[in-house]
C-alpha cells in the first residue's frame, strides 16, 4: 500500500512540474523557404519581320549568245515574313521562317532583272543576355544561321532580253543582331545574309543564270511569347 501511494505522489508531481518545464522551452521564429528561381523556361513564340535587302551576283551567264557579263549594279528591295518557333530557356533558340523578297535592278549594263522570290528557312539561333535577366526584360544580342530553299520568279528588261521564267535554289543564311527583351514581347534590329548559288528562267534555248548570288538585308523583327 505504501508502494502504491508513493508511485501516485511521484505521478502528480510529474504532472505539476510538467507546464513549468514547457514554459522554459524558448520560441523560435518561423522560418520562410524562399521560392527556387529556375530561370526562363522554354516555350513558343511567334515572329513577324521587315527588311530592305541588296543583291549581287558574281557572274551572269547568257545561253543565247554564249557570253558571260560581269554586273556592273546591284538590285535594291525589300522583303516581309513570319515565322514561329521554340527557345529552349538556355540562349538556345530554333525557328521556321517564310519570307517573300522582292528585288529590281540588278544589272550587267546591258539588261537588268526583276526577282520574285519565297524564301523558306529553318534556322537556329543563340541569344545572349547584355543587360537585365536575359528572359524577362533588358538588352541582348544574338548569332544565327539558317538552311533552306528559295523559290523565284525571273523577269528581265533590256534588248533581247531573255523570257520570263523561274526555279529554285538551295539557300543558306547567316544572321546577328540586338534585342529589346521586353518579356511577352521582344524586338530585334539585326544583319541577314543569304547565299543563293544560282537564279536562272531555266528556258530551254533562251536561259541565262546568276551564279553565286547573295542577298545583305537590314531587318527589324518582333516576336511575341506564348507563357
Amino acid at each position: 500500500m505504501r508502494i502504491l501511494l508513493a508511485a501516485l505522489l511521484v505521478a502528480f508531481g510529474a504532472l505539476l512540474s510538467a507546464p513549468a518545464q514547457a514554459a522554459d522551452i524558448p520560441e523560435y521564429p518561423d522560418i520562410e523557404i524562399p521560392e527556387v528561381d529556375y530561370g526562363l523556361e522554354g516555350g513558343f513564340y511567334l515572329r513577324g519581320s521587315g527588311a530592305l535587302n541588296l543583291l549581287w551576283a558574281q557572274e551572269h551567264l547568257s545561253v543565247g549568245c554564249g557570253c558571260m557579263n560581269v554586273p556592273t549594279g546591284a538590285g535594291y528591295g525589300y522583303s516581309v515574313g513570319a515565322g514561329f518557333g521554340y527557345e529552349h530557356g538556355d540562349g538556345l533558340r530554333v525557328d521556321a521562317t517564310l519570307d517573300y523578297l522582292s528585288n529590281n535592278g540588278l544589272t550587267d549594263g546591258i539588261n537588268t532583272l526583276e526577282l520574285r522570290a519565297a524564301v523558306a528557312l529553318a534556322n537556329v539561333y543563340y541569344d545572349i543576355p547584355l543587360s537585365g535577366s536575359g528572359g524577362d526584360g533588358g538588352i541582348g544580342a544574338y548569332v544565327g544561321a539558317g538552311a533552306g530553299t528559295t523559290f523565284f520568279r525571273t523577269h528581265v528588261t533590256g534588248p533581247a532580253a531573255p523570257a520570263d521564267g523561274g526555279g529554285w535554289t538551295p539557300t543558306a543564311a547567316a544572321m546577328a543582331g540586338v534585342t529589346y527583351d521586353a518579356g511577352s514581347w521582344v524586338g530585334d534590329l539585326g544583319y541577314r545574309f543569304l547565299y543563293l548559288p544560282k537564279i536562272s528562267n531555266y528556258v530551254a534555248g533562251d536561259s541565262f543564270y546568276l551564279n553565286d548570288n547573295t542577298v545583305h538585308e537590314v531587318r527589324g523583327t518582333v516576336r511575341y511569347r506564348f507563357h
